[in-house]
């Protein structure tokens, strides 16, 4: 197993050979947008032109309009023109990213976790109405599987004015990484750890709120505080949950929140832990305004491998403190 810390000078010299072959590539599309727009500009604006000459609308008016137009099938023709060399891209350049960092992981650019995985974590129960994810990894860091994914969850509301016209918006149930992990034992019961919303909001009563939260298996009291005032547990057995959530894992969990920077959640169902980090940011998606030979993407690549492999780290669950029932 190639060791995932490796020194960074090993490491970009596994990258640069496909790098020098995606700068060109990436060169090549930027002179076709170029030319396209170019195209359509000519187009837009002799159009408008003509217009404005038998228009009684104001030349000025029409030029914007031109403008106006012009933008808009500009970004439809850089969407276009870069289409392949973006999955291109994922398929090569990140997958060598992936395979440097460490040869054994396999990494799938279109695939991600199933919606019915998702669903069986139990971490939201909203219905879902739209499912979408890409960039699957799985691999294994020392003796502990894991695999993991980037995740939109949405649910759709419809409304209707008193014109009788529908509209229907999107909301997002989850967006972020979805990572799961062997944590060697079999639970007997479901354990979830969620962000501690209500107690932040309305105090004591965010606590009755909590306990009555008819949707969710029995509140399980701790004895952390700092932990309690950062998340709120549920679980189908008091003792069992207590015995997951050690003390030593508590403040495990509360130093992977402080490092993530956002909403994490947790599950231990069927000997595994499901957690699931919010964030908006698209992960390993190729910037075509920007040289592929900018090492400093590349190292970003490295940096969120990192932060989301280290979760078998940062979690301790390499260490073995029970046998599988």
């Amino acid at each position: 197993m190639t060791d995932p810390k490796e020194n960074s000078e090993g490491f970009e010299q596994k990258i640069v050979p496909v790098l020098e072959r995606y700068e060109s590539q990436r060169k090549k599309c930027l002179k076709n947008w170029g030319i396209s727009v170019l195209v359509i500009a000519l187009v837009c604006f002799g159009g408008a032109f003509l217009i404005s000459q038998k228009s009684s609308e104001a030349p000025a008016k029409v030029m914007f309009v031109g403008v106006l137009i012009t933008g808009v099938l500009g970004f439809i023709a850089l969407s276009v023109t870069t289409k392949g060399y973006k999955r291109g891209f994922k398929d090569e350049v990140i997958r060598a990213v992936v395979h440097a960092y460490q040869a054994d992981l396999h990494y799938q650019p279109a695939n991600y976790i199933s919606e019915h995985t998702f669903r069986a974590s139990e971490l939201f129960l909203q219905g879902i109405d739209r499912y979408s994810g890409e960039d699957y990894v799985s691999g294994k860091r020392d003796k502990t599987d894991f695999e993991f994914s980037e995740i939109h969850a949405e649910y759709k509301t419809t409304t209707r004015d008193s014109k009788g016209r529908t509209k229907t918006r999107w909301h997002t149930i989850f967006k972020g990484v979805f990572f799961i992990a062997d944590f060697h034992k079999d639970f007997r019961t479901h354990t979830v750890v969620l962000p501690d919303t209500a107690e932040k909001l309305f105090g004591f009563l965010g606590k009755k709120l909590q306990s009555m939260n008819i949707m969710r298996d029995e509140l399980i009291k701790l004895e952390d505080p700092e932990f309690e005032k950062a998340f709120c547990v549920y679980g189908g057995d008091q003792v069992e949950a207590r015995y997951i959530l050690s003390p030593g894992l508590m403040r495990r969990i509360l130093e992977c929140k402080a490092k993530f920077s956002s909403k994490i959640y947790l599950a231990f169902l069927d000997s595994k832990v499901y957690v699931a980090i919010s964030s908006n940011k698209n992960r390993f998606e190729p910037r075509v305004f920007q040289s592929v030979n900018d090492m400093s993407l590349i190292h970003e690549y490295k940096e969120d491998l990192d932060l989301i492999v280290d979760i078998v780290d940062d979690l301790n669950l390499n260490t073995r403190l029970w046998s599988k029932e």
